[in-house]
């Protein structure tokens, strides 16, 4: 018998790559548009985008080893987790750095 557990930890991964495709959509419709303002500062999308890509990787990785295609060992995702907090790091702090150049605090 096949737990509630069971079910979402079958799942989820299904359903975080079709969320994904809608922000991967939204990432490429920012990227488009041609910003009106001078001020506005895109830098830091780009490496929120890039931890997208890489949640993507994780995500298919997860996908393929649960249907056998691939070998892979379970830690390999904290690798992957790794890479994607530090890329949220760095942009945040690449925000805070602009912010502080912008206004002088």
């Amino acid at each position: 018998m096949v737990t509630i557990s069971d079910a979402i930890t079958i799942a989820a991964p299904y359903y975080n790559l079709a969320l994904v495709l809608i922000v991967v959509a939204l990432f490429i419709k920012l990227f488009r548009t041609k910003p009106t303002n001078p001020h506005i500062f895109i830098r830091p999308w780009y490496f929120l985008f890039a931890a997208i890509a890489m949640f993507i990787v994780e995500e298919l990785t997860t996908v393929l080893r649960a249907a056998g295609v691939i070998t892979f060992d379970v830690y390999i995702n904290g690798y992957f987790e790794l890479v994607i907090v530090s890329l949220i790091i760095y942009t945040l702090l690449l925000q805070r750095e602009h912010l502080v150049k912008e206004h002088g605090h």
